[in-house]
């Protein structure tokens, strides 16, 4: 597994670990599917008591079900919007929203003024089980459009990002790291963040890549497409891509709970 200059090596910090907080989306898949190595590899971390926590882009209705049906502790949604335990699937909101109503709505009408400028975006299918942002996906969208609809969803006030599948409109502030340290701080007091690994592999992921927040935090190897874009890198990066890298990680952080 390559790293950068650093001092200690994975193996080093992997003995301190308690919660893996991982992205989904080309991290935990592959093709974008869930595989048997994946199921396999959940199941070997919760028989060694080391929790996993999912922080993905996906909707609030979708990571229901994901926490209901996986062996893990929660989950994260909508890139740090809500987040959904095991013990109460009720989603807790982590943005503070007067009116999500109306803040649908204007969510709807940002998307449509995006629309009408670029026509050919297309919004998620999810949407309809979001309650904190707006997706529209990226296939067929090269990198000069989504930066021209960063400039824009920025300039009506809303925050932007993106990964691998979608590109999300979202409140100003809203993200992944700031959300999983609220939930930590909320729900995993007794855990602190160098206990914790972060796992991701896009542009959505680099709140987890902050090494302010979070020394130590894991890329698999697809995140290179990406670090040119990136203000935070991962501190350790896999060699293989998507979810045999997540393993390759989790393959050495097991080792250590049996040696």
């Amino acid at each position: 597994m390559a790293h950068d200059q650093h001092s200690q090596s994975l193996a080093a910090i992997l003995p301190q670990v308690q919660l893996i907080a991982t992205d989904m989306d080309g991290t935990l898949t592959a093709q974008g599917e869930f595989t048997p190595l994946l199921l396999e590899t959940l199941d070997a971390l919760a028989q060694a008591n080391v929790l996993v926590m999912i922080v993905t882009g996906r909707s609030a209705g979708w990571v229901q079900g994901l926490v209901h049906y996986l062996p893990i502790v929660g989950a994260i949604a909508e890139t740090g919007g809500v987040f959904i335990s095991k013990e109460n699937t009720e989603p807790h909101w982590l943005i503070n929203i007067a009116d999500p109503v109306q803040h649908r709505q204007n969510l709807a009408q940002t998307f449509a003024a995006l629309k009408a400028v670029y026509p050919s975006v297309r919004p998620s299918g999810d949407n309809l089980f979001r309650l904190t942002d707006w997706t529209f996906d990226i296939n067929g969208l090269n990198q000069d459009t989504v930066d021209a609809l960063a400039k824009l969803c920025h300039q009506s006030g809303w925050g932007f990002t993106y990964s691998t599948v979608q590109c999300h409109i979202r409140p100003r502030g809203q993200d992944k790291g700031p959300g999983l340290k609220q939930v930590l701080q909320q729900f995993f007091p007794h855990i602190n963040a160098q206990r914790v690994l972060t796992v991701g592999d896009s542009p959505n992921d680099e709140g987890l890549f902050d090494k302010s927040q979070f020394p130590y935090s894991v890329g698999v190897a697809n995140v290179r497409h990406y670090c040119d874009l990136l203000q935070h890198q991962p501190y350790f990066v896999t060699d293989q891509a998507e979810v045999h890298g997540f393993q390759e990680a989790m393959a050495q952080l097991l080792t250590t709970r049996t040696s």
